[in-house]
């Protein structure tokens, strides 16, 4: 998997249009998205008592497009004092806003609020499965077809996260390097929030059979890790939540754009007979919004928010 996302020729690191050539996040479905950062990134603003430098990092950003559209939407008094670093492994895509730093690895000491829209998902995991004896054994995976056998046993790490997080029996992904890559980037936030927004499971309702798949030209397809297209988990969001040790909160997509300003509701009739143009981008709008808060579809994800050294208390996504 870290071969065939990451490696040369990757599916991330080797260009290739883009992962929106392949598949469709919130990100790419609507600017209204990047409206509803924009609200969170002021109440943190606000929180941190409007510092002279606002660092605003995207974890996994793709060509820059969050950022560049977030650039756009930045009031006066706060353009000025944000500072916007894409981090991806892929190189710097041509015409990117020069205000906008592009680095390999999160850095360190950030006040502000760090954003990581599926990345996690894509943090390489091993998946482990029973045999005909009911042990479990990890599953290996041809590169060059995707054809599936039973190696050996697990690790003690794995056996150790597994009995916490995946205690029930079938088929299971084992998360702890999402763990602990998000609890890294959650460290190198010094005061503010970290925020990652992915689709995943909690721990009673993990998936009996697993969620690894792949996709290529926005159709999911079977995951060959050869570089040729996205492999992909959904992520175990409450073992990430638990491991980077400070205050979090978790909600759906729905319930936290929901607070932002984005609820989906059509215009008033009204204003067709009164602004026909006008209710046409309304309605274009709601629709929009609609698919972003969708309970089935995007609105599902999940928005894990971790508060780190900052004063007061209470929700800032509800």
């Amino acid at each position: 998997m870290a071969a065939g996302l990451y490696g040369p020729g990757g599916f991330f690191a080797g260009g290739g249009g883009g992962p929106s050539q392949h598949f469709r996040t919130s990100v790419h479905a609507s600017p209204l998205f990047a409206g509803a950062l924009l609200r969170l990134v002021e109440r943190v603003d606000a929180a941190l008592g409007l510092p002279e430098t606002f660092d605003l990092v995207d974890v996994g950003a793709g060509r820059g497009e969050l950022l560049a559209t977030l650039r756009a939407l930045l009031p006066a008094g706060l353009a000025e004092r944000v500072r916007m670093t894409a981090v991806e492994v892929a190189p710097r895509p041509a015409g990117l806003d020069p205000a906008i730093a592009w680095r390999p690895a999160v850095p360190d000491g950030l006040v502000g609020l760090l954003v990581a829209t599926e990345w996690l998902d894509n943090v390489p995991l091993d998946v482990a499965d029973l045999d005909d004896h009911g042990r479990l054994r990890l599953v290996l995976v041809d590169p060059a077809t995707g054809k599936e056998t039973l190696g050996g046993p697990p690790d003690a790490a794995d056996l150790f996260w597994l009995s916490r997080w995946w205690p029930g029996p079938g088929r299971a992904e084992i998360g702890w390097p999402r763990d602990t890559a998000w609890a890294d980037a959650v460290g190198c936030v010094r005061r503010g929030c970290a925020l990652a927004v992915d689709y995943g499971h909690l721990r009673d309702e993990r998936p009996a059979l697993g969620t690894l798949t792949g996709y290529r030209g926005g159709r999911q397809v079977p995951p060959v890790p050869d570089g040729s297209c996205d492999v992909t988990a959904h992520v175990a969001i409450d073992a990430a939540a638990g491991a980077a040790g400070v205050p979090y909160e978790i909600v759906s997509q729905r319930t936290a754009l929901k607070a932002l300003g984005i609820d989906g509701a059509r215009p008033p009739l009204d204003l067709a007979r009164s602004d026909p143009a006008g209710y046409l981008r309304a309605l274009a709008a709601a629709g929009a919004a609609a698919e972003l808060i969708d309970p089935a579809g995007l609105g599902g994800h999940w928005w894990l928010l971790h508060r780190i050294r900052l004063d007061g208390r209470g929700s800032m996504l509800r």
